[in-house]
């Protein structure tokens, strides 16, 4: 059962930060400051699904990883700590900057160079994310074979 909550989380939180990234990118080449304003307040309410999930991932992940001594959990643990620091550091407080930012009208320099920082830093999640995905299926058929 861990197992399934474990993939359901990651799947979550990864399909929640590419939604976030797609719709910014889409917002500042198609929209308006208001669509734009309008991304970056969902972006924010976002949060409510995308943060607890990230939580359950990486504590399923630390118990399923628990013990195991293999190159693929290796990986994933130094990735999460990665992503962690990542989301905390930089993702949540552009992302709350951004949507004050951007519900006061506010688009200038500031916003736009913190808003290419936080879709540098959403992609670095969404790659170390669907690296974590992909070792997580090859451990998981790898386990299927031997048992």
């Amino acid at each position: 059962m861990k197992l399934i909550i474990h993939a359901a989380a990651g799947t979550i939180a990864l399909l929640t930060i590419s939604s976030f990234w797609t719709s910014t990118i889409l917002s500042e080449i198609f929209g308006t400051h208001e669509t734009i304003a309008a991304v970056k307040t969902a972006v924010l309410w976002g949060m409510l699904i995308l943060i607890p999930a990230m939580a359950t991932a990486g504590a399923t992940g630390n118990t399923l990883g628990k013990g195991w001594r293999l190159p693929e959990v290796a990986r994933k643990t130094k990735r999460m700590k990665i992503i962690a620091a990542n989301g905390i550091l930089i993702l949540l407080p552009s992302a709350i900057f951004l949507a004050l930012r951007a519900q006061a009208g506010h688009f200038d320099v500031i916003f736009y160079s913190l808003q290419g920082l936080e879709l540098i830093a959403g992609a670095t999640n969404i790659t170390l994310l669907s690296l974590n995905m992909k070792d997580g299926i090859a451990f998981r058929a790898r386990r299927r074979k031997r048992g």
